[in-house]
């Protein structure tokens, strides 16, 4: 791991910065969102838009790339996310925010897709598993570090607003200043959605459950926590469980799911979430009670996530797990879109108050339990034996990223089969 460190760390160091920039805007438009009077509804909007604008990154970055090169496309998106963080408490309008949120959303994912592809060139055989497992863990640092930014200035100012704007455009200098070949950029075209759900329908069911968990997480905690009345310290320590709990879980699930029923540790985990959803919504109004609720939240839909893609890719041959990535990361996309509109209907005064984003967890995640097991009725298991790896895996990953996952993956069974 430290060598893998010393010899790509300054792109560590930029998506670590990029990851603090991009937790710190989420978390703080939340907040501020509530200063300025918008109601859950709207703010619904402005976080599902980040999802719109993703996803649709995710799709243009490739062409982008292919026409005018990596140090091109990553410079100018970073640039613009910049700018469009500065403009936010200027412009206190939600119909802005909502299109700033659409235009940040896109740039992400092609500054992701950029460096994912650096960071894919960069590994080799032997480290490959490390340096994958290390930029998870610098996302969801980034993440964690960025909660503790909230407290620096008041959320009502500009400052915050300022700290991640500068963190966004510092972190593109270590990444463009050191990285000197640009790598060869390939992607696989995704499986169609038919093809996908005919190998797989716990996969593709689960990822479109999952993406409108993880965006309600992400997009809406904040949200939920400004309309609970938590102070700006409680909201940033309650958002943080949530990647604290991911980042210490995931791997300890990753472990089981190589020697176990993969359908029946999903089942479990997702069982889990839903309970600690119950929890947060029953006793919302115990602060360490929510932090436990976070946490176990957090712990459960991140390995999830990794969870549905190393299950699918038990049905597939090698040649086609590429393909079926790009078009789960889709699927998933589709439900990070749903998710935070439904919860700020949920969370409207008329309906359920801020206790509807912990509903809409539970919903969710039951309807996972319950097709989990609907679907081990359906066919037998794929012996244990007979399973590939599970690579830990972000949510926020771009298929470069997850297609990073797949050849590791692929490796770590061919190894297993010669070893056989």
């Amino acid at each position: 791991m430290l060598q893998v460190l010393t010899s790509a760390w300054a792109l560590f160091l930029g998506l670590g910065l990029l990851m603090v920039g991009n937790g710190l805007q989420g978390t703080l438009l939340g907040v501020r969102g509530n200063i300025e009077g918008f109601s859950t509804l709207q703010m619904s909007f402005v976080m599902a838009a980040y999802f719109v604008g993703f996803l649709g990154g995710s799709r243009m970055a490739p062409d982008m790339i292919r026409r005018v090169g990596h140090v091109r496309v990553f410079a100018a998106l970073a640039s613009l996310i910049s700018s469009v963080m500065i403009l936010y408490p200027l412009l206190n309008e939600a119909a802005f925010w909502i299109i700033g949120r659409v235009i940040i959303g896109f740039c992400f994912s092609g500054v992701y897709v950029t460096a994912e592809s650096w960071l894919n060139n960069a590994a080799s055989n032997e480290n490959r598993g490390k340096a994958l497992s290390l930029y998870m863990i610098v996302m969801m640092l980034g993440v964690v570090v960025a909660q503790a930014l909230m407290l620096v200035a008041d959320p009502s100012g500009y400052e915050t607003f300022i700290i991640a704007s500068v963190l966004i455009s510092v972190s593109f200098a270590p990444i463009l200043l050191s990285i000197s070949p640009t790598p060869a950029f390939e992607t696989t075209k995704p499986m169609s959605l038919r093809q996908i759900m005919n190998i797989s329908p716990l996969g593709c069911v689960g990822m479109f459950l999952l993406g409108s968990v993880f965006s309600a997480q992400f997009g809406m905690s904040a949200v939920y926590g400004a309309e609970a009345g938590l102070t700006v310290a409680q909201i940033s320590f309650f958002v943080g469980s949530f990647y604290v709990g991911a980042l210490l879980l995931q791997y300890p699930l990753g472990w089981l799911s190589d020697r176990m029923d993969r359908r029946v540790l999903i089942l479990s985990v997702a069982a889990l979430g839903g309970v600690g959803s119950l929890i947060g919504m029953v006793f919302g109004g115990v602060y360490p009670l929510l932090l436990i609720a976070a946490f176990v939240i957090g712990g459960t839909t991140n390995p999830l996530y990794s969870l549905l893609i190393a299950h699918t890719n038990d049905f597939l041959q090698h040649e086609d797990m590429a393909a079926a990535s790009g078009g789960l990361v889709f699927i998933n996309g589709l439900g990070a879109v749903a998710g935070p509109l439904v919860t700020g209907w949920l969370m409207g005064d008329q309906v359920f108050g801020a206790s509807g984003f912990f509903l809409l967890l539970l919903v969710l995640l039951f309807a996972m339990v319950a097709y989990s097991g609907y679907r081990m009725t359906q066919r037998p298991s794929v012996p244990v034996s007979d399973t590939g790896t599970m690579s830990p895996m972000s949510p926020t990953s771009t298929p470069v990223a997850v297609e990073f996952a797949q050849e590791l993956a692929i490796e770590a069974d061919r190894e297993d089969q010669s070893a056989a």
